[in-house]
């Protein structure tokens, strides 16, 4: 958690391996293994997934004819497709968005619905989801979350949020603030409420 500006989506990028980003102190390891130099698509197969915070549309190229692409010699087309159903419809995602140019006239609960869709079917071991609450209506918050609640054995979510909306309906483990590009706190369920109560600045004032 943290306000605008304070390097969480940042904090993202580098994890995911954005080239724009260069690490130029310390070291950044997944599963104990030095990942700072990977190209994003290799820390994607060690299984590091981020979702956008404003996914882009792809013009020609479906949901179902993206994963095929991603998941080539993994998993059997027809396979795949079933799996792609069966979990659009515990998304509440409707076949017309299926059969679209990926993102393309969704609005912006679609969009999340459809990165949340990718990362069922993908099922990688780190998910960093920047403010998948955000342009969501109730009704997409409380299906995403309720989805992210039932698939979480085995996973880790790095949940990245203005606010305290999406963890009315998810309780973390661990909630940590970062402000001007620091940690300067952390703790329980309880440091998200104190900050929906009290703001960021009196969780850590301005000296």
């Amino acid at each position: 958690m943290g306000p605008n500006g304070s390097g969480k989506s940042t904090l993202a990028f580098v994890l995911a391996g954005h080239p724009t980003y260069k690490i130029d102190g310390g070291s950044l390891k997944f599963e104990a293994r030095d990942i700072g130099g990977l190209s994003p698509d290799k820390r994607a197969k060690l299984g590091i997934f981020l979702s956008f915070q404003s996914p882009l549309a792809l013009s020609g190229v479906n949901v179902f004819q993206l994963l095929r692409l991603a998941l080539t010699k993994q998993k059997d087309p027809l396979a795949l497709k079933k799996r792609i159903d069966k979990t659009a419809k515990k998304l509440g995602i409707k076949e017309e968005l299926l059969n679209r140019s990926l993102n393309e006239g969704s609005s912006g609960g679609e969009k999340k619905k459809l990165e949340m869709l990718q990362a069922a079917i993908l099922n990688p071991k780190l998910l960093i989801f920047d403010e998948i609450d955000t342009g969501v209506d109730i009704d997409a918050l409380k299906k995403i979350s309720q989805f992210l609640d039932e698939t979480k054995s085995g996973k880790t979510y790095l949940i990245i949020t203005h606010y305290n909306r999406i963890l009315h309906y998810i309780k973390p483990d661990k909630v940590l603030v970062i402000m001007d590009g620091r940690l300067v706190k952390s703790g329980g369920a309880k440091l998200a409420e104190e900050i929906e109560k009290y703001g960021y600045e009196k969780i850590n004032p301005k000296t």
